[in-house]
């Protein structure tokens, strides 16, 4: 066994290294830097290869074992470092089960060590990081020695004289030890970095550089870069920007040069005056440049702190709150303990030393006195949200604190969840008095009343992933729905687990792998708090599933909380809560970014209140003939393998399980008719390879089609020196013209493309192969007989028109020439005794990207690889096209720890009823990093007319009958709300509309006759206009007017 870490010679430290890990534990290897991507693909996108592997090699110092500790513990494993000492001296108390979930009741009953008690859970995280522990005294007598062998040192739970003095000690060594300190008392917390004199980070944003193309530069002193169409470059001044293919100024190719911005798409390049003129095309990339951080040691910040400003409503808060700490630290030296839980004395001699320490600062903001006294009063519990939303953060510092990514925090960063006791602050001190249960810590901040409204809470979470686990973490935490309590959380998510989803959703295990993900995370949820009722269920929800969260399934629960990764699902969400009038919490990641969204009824807007501009799609001229940057042939690339391996293969299968018989469509076709798809059907059946050397063939005529063929065409179509009517070039930038690619099987890219397209048609086709037909010299042997037909330039006119789109080939109108040419290709097929039933069969592939051995990634790498080449286009690594291809959300467990956090105090705010002004919407940038919380949007009131107003959350009534008319309904609405319906639809049927033809006449048919409901269906809701105030004008919106089909509004 390895030597154990040691302070001091009193007590060798525990390791139970020979407990955790294989004999030989795999290392995501020093040596060969082999980084395992199927388990790291989503960070790699987030951090790079680079601060990956500088990971791999530092070793990490983290005290205390609290709340915060065993978050940064988690995450800090989950990244990947090389390994990690715990260390604490405690013991388990009860209470640390309600803020520490890796700590079992056995560990309390059997008075184990904190550490010894979390340890095992750590480790367990991640097979290739080293967890150690030590539970020896680490004090103002240690011998600080030892933390040379270590990169980052994290102190949690620390008197302020020892993070000093161990500051002092990390600071004065050579290379620096990086150190963090991070406190959490009660509803404050702070986080403290000091990388040392000099910290260099080599990419303070980690924002990919952009190729924008250029308009124009001036031959002038300065020359102005002009960018095409307006784009913006987003560019500071300061910043390099490296140029290429520039046409006329060509000196400028390949130089880099400093920039001054003039406008959000222009900026000076000094001086271009000696150049040759600009005449056209070409691109720049902004160059990353490495910077420099300096920063202070703890003693020297304490006076004149610089700090981050999360809430922009309170600026002084940060300053507030570093002034009441630090008196907090003071008030622990002189009394040896914390404030007591509710005692007035204790908060005013708080507040006196608060004011004397403010006095004493340089940096210094008024005293709040408030935010002391709620301090002084949780200043011994503990705020499970708040120390994932901290402990996010805190472990992203640690990480660039390793690796020199991304801009380090300066110095301080200060929360605080003052909105969640502010509204309790008039009760009783007996409400935050300890009960001897898990609940203590939370009870202390907010009190007992409101414990027991979350243990009864009905909860409904949408989506088991890497915020979904983290949700469920916090909900064990704060013992929100409880079965003793008839509370329930429920979740639901229809995916499996996959090895990539352990570096980030921890609730899970190697030997979950393609286990559901909620039933999963329900039992890992009830092993933290097994007094938790968690119901797990494997359902989408969409509107597929509406016969199951149903109305009355919504009007069951308190709140619903969604954990989704795509915007369409949390619309949907997000419409069924407005309509079932229940709150809505929504958060979302993306890398080191992360957003919530607080949506309570009629406080709030909605989700769906506001929209994001949709994504730009690529236009299909470009696709399919000018692509101009590496994105456009991936997209190419991904859109091929769509096509030939999904699409056609299940259209060919629909075709033959609408029309059983060859022989009928045949006949069906001999007699003039037309039959949908038929056409590609048949072209598919008479080309269909029936062995593996056919399949090769076939790869390399498309080789042949796709990279020379097409190149060909376009360049006689489009010779190079074609120009516009207005006598430019054709071919100029973003414009590139193709090279024809000549086959080379020696080359590797091209024999990888052969090789994955032909084990794809074999997959399609149902060809077996074996693994000696892959070889090179069995694919050389099967090429040598493939003949390549003489190439023919067509006359066939190629789309430039950018806004075109694709044509439907299935619903293309066939030629008689076509129509001929498929009679005769089916009776050729059927004569031959080709149309066997499984030939009548494909089996369409569905693409995998995170399969390696499928060869789809294979496949769509060589192809937009290829096609790259032929248009001179920088081909991307495996990496970046595995993301673009997948549409891979790039993530990491730092920010997700963090929003969940956040989501969670604000649900124990809505669970409160607290007002408007206590919610927080939050978007953050840990990567920058930059923290902004802001009040939600207010619900808008929208005025009908005559003092009439409504919101997104009202929705007006009309209970009728089975002879109740459109007329009674109209009627009815009138005389309810005071306002004419001159308009009305259902869904996309109108059911009048006064100018339709025949619609005065369906006044008198019955509500029932004019929507047709289902036998379970107790209302619609209806879209009902109303008369302008003056004739001419338009019709006036309204709230959906829901009509109950009986009197009782129950099934009729």
């Amino acid at each position: 066994m390895t030597a154990s870490v040691c302070f001091s010679n009193q007590e060798a430290s525990l390791s139970l290294r020979h407990l955790l890990s294989p004999p030989s534990p795999p290392t995501m290897a020093t040596d060969s830097m082999e980084i395992d991507d199927s388990l790291y693909s989503r960070q790699r996108y987030v951090l790079g290869d680079s601060a990956m592997h500088q990971m791999a090699q530092s070793s990490v110092f983290l005290s205390g074992m609290g709340g915060l500790g065993v978050e940064i513990a988690k995450n800090i494993v989950l990244a990947g470092v090389k390994a990690v000492t715990l260390h604490d001296t405690k013991q388990c108390e009860t209470w640390d089960l309600g803020s520490n979930f890796f700590i079992r009741k056995e560990d309390v009953l059997s008075q184990r060590r904190r550490v010894e008690a979390v340890c095992p859970h750590v480790a367990e995280l991640n097979p290739y990081v080293h967890v150690d522990m030590s539970s020896s005294a680490l004090d103002d007598n240690t011998d600080l020695s030892f933390l040379r062998r270590y990169q980052c040192v994290i102190l949690t739970e620390a008197r302020l004289s020892l993070q000093k003095r161990v500051n002092e000690f990390c600071h004065s060594q050579q290379p620096p030890i990086r150190f963090i300190s991070c406190d959490m008392y009660g509803i404050c917390a702070r986080v403290f970095c000091d990388f040392g004199e000099e910290f260099e980070v080599f990419d303070p944003t980690g924002e990919e550089p952009k190729e924008v193309f250029i308009q124009s530069i001036t031959q002038d002193n300065p020359g102005v870069v002009t960018c095409m169409d307006n784009q913006p470059h987003g560019l500071q001044t300061g910043q390099s920007v490296v140029f290429r293919e520039v046409g006329g100024m060509v000196e400028l190719n390949g130089t880099s040069r400093q920039v001054s911005v003039l406008s959000s798409h222009s900026f000076a390049i000094g001086d271009t005056s000696q150049l040759q003129p600009y005449t056209h095309g070409g691109f720049f990339v902004m160059v990353k440049t490495p910077k420099m951080y300096r920063f202070e040691t703890l003693e020297r910040q304490l006076c004149e702190p610089r700090v981050l400003t999360p809430d922009f409503s309170k600026p002084e808060a940060p300053l507030q709150i570093h002034a009441g700490m630090l008196a907090l630290d003071t008030f622990q030296e002189q009394h040896s303990r914390l404030p007591n839980t509710g005692c007035l004395q204790d908060a005013e001699v708080l507040l006196k030393l608060t004011e004397e320490v403010n006095a004493a600062l340089k940096s210094k903001a008024s005293v709040n006195t408030e935010l002391v006294r709620c301090l002084s009063r949780t200043a011994r519990g503990t705020l499970p949200p708040l120390a994932a939303a901290v402990g996010g953060l805190a472990s992203q510092e640690v990480l660039k604190a390793i690796t020199g990514k991304f801009a380090p925090l300066q110095q301080w960063f200060y929360l605080d969840a003052i909105e969640v006791v502010k509204p309790l602050q008039p009760l009783s001190a007996e409400e935050f008095s300890p009960r001897g249960d898990r609940y203590d810590g939370l009870r202390a901040c907010i009190g007992d009343s409101l414990c027991l409204q979350l243990h009864k809470l009905r909860v409904f979470m949408v989506g088991c992933g890497a915020i979904g686990c983290e949700m469920l973490k916090n909900f064990a935490l704060l013992g929100i729905g409880l079965a003793k309590s008839s509370g329930e959380v429920c979740i639901t998510d229809p995916d499996l687990i996959e090895k990539s989803n352990l570096n980030r959703q921890f609730l899970f295990r190697p030997h979950h792998i393609q286990k559901p993900k909620s039933t999963t995370a329900a039992e890992a949820t009830r092993d933290i708090n097994p007094d938790l009722q968690v119901e797990a269920h494997l359902n989408k929800v969409c509107p597929a599933t509406e016969n199951i969260y149903n109305d009355s399934f919504y009007s069951s629960l308190n709140i619903v909380v969604t954990a989704l990764d795509n915007v369409e699902a949390r619309r949907y969400v997000d419409s069924r809560c407005v309509s079932n009038q229940r709150p809505l919490l929504d958060s979302g990641t993306m890398g080191t970014k992360g957003h919530t969204e607080i949506i309570v009824p009629n406080l709030t807007e909605s989700y769906n209140s506001h929209r994001d501009p949709p994504e730009e799609e690529i236009p299909f001229c470009t696709l399919k003939s000018f692509p101009s940057v590496i994105e456009h042939t991936i997209q190419w690339a991904r859109d091929k393998f769509e096509s030939a391996f999904v699409h056609k293969p299940s259209m060919y299968n629909s075709f033959w399980q609408t029309h059983s018989s060859a022989e009928v469509v045949l006949q069906r076709m001999q007699a003039g008719e037309s039959l949908e798809g038929s056409f590609q059907v048949i072209k598919l059946l008479s080309r269909q390879p029936t062995q593996w050397e056919q399949c090769v063939a076939v790869a390399r005529l498309k080789f042949e089609k796709y990279f020379k063929r097409k190149a060909l065409q376009l360049l006689h179509s489009f010779p190079l020196d074609t120009r516009l009517k207005d006598g430019s070039l054709f071919w100029q930038s973003p414009k590139r013209p193709p090279t024809p690619l000549e086959f080379d099987l020696k080359d590797s890219l091209h024999f990888a493309f052969i090789v994955s397209t032909a084990r794809l048609f074999a997959g399609i086709y149902n060809i077996p192969y074996s693994e000696r037909d892959l070889s090179e010299e069995a694919i050389t042997r099967i090429l040598a007989d493939v003949k390549i037909p003489e190439y023919r330039p067509s006359e066939k006119c190629i789309e430039t028109d950018e806004t075109a789109r694709k044509p439907d080939q299935i619903k293309m109108p066939l030629s008689s020439e076509e129509e001929r040419d498929a009679i005769t290709h089916l009776e050729q097929a059927i004569a031959t005794d080709r149309v066997t039933p499984e030939r009548l069969r494909m089996s369409p592939l569905q693409f995998e990207k995170d399969d390696d051995s499928n060869g789809h990634m294979d496949f769509v790498a060589s192809a937009s690889s290829l096609r790259a080449i032929m248009y001179s286009i920088e081909p991307a690594d495996r990496l970046k096209t595995k993301r673009i291809a997948g549409k891979i959300i790039p993530a990491i467990a730092t920010a997700t720890a963090a929003v969940a956090g956040l989501v969670a105090l604000e649900l124990i705010k809505v669970v409160g009823g607290f007002g408007f002004e206590s919610h927080k919407n939050c978007f953050f940038n840990l990567a920058i990093p930059v923290v902004v919380l802001t009040e939600p949007a207010a619900v808008k009131q929208t005025l009908i007319r005559n003092n009439i107003y409504y919101t997104i959350w009202d929705c007006w009534t009309v209970f009728g009958h089975e002879d109740f008319t459109l007329s009674d309904f109209m009627n009815a609405v009138r005389e309810k709300y005071g306002i004419e319906p001159t308009m009305v639809v259902h869904g996309v049927k109108m059911l009048y509309v006064p100018v339709m033809p025949g619609h005065s006449k369906r006044l008198k048919l019955t509500m029932h006759k004019l929507i047709k409901p289902s036998v379970d269906r107790r209302y619609v809701d209806l879209t009902v206009s109303f008369a302008p105030e003056a004739d001419g004008d338009e019709d006036l919106p309204g709230p959906p007017v829901r009509y109950y089909f009986s009197p009782d509004g129950e099934t009729p």
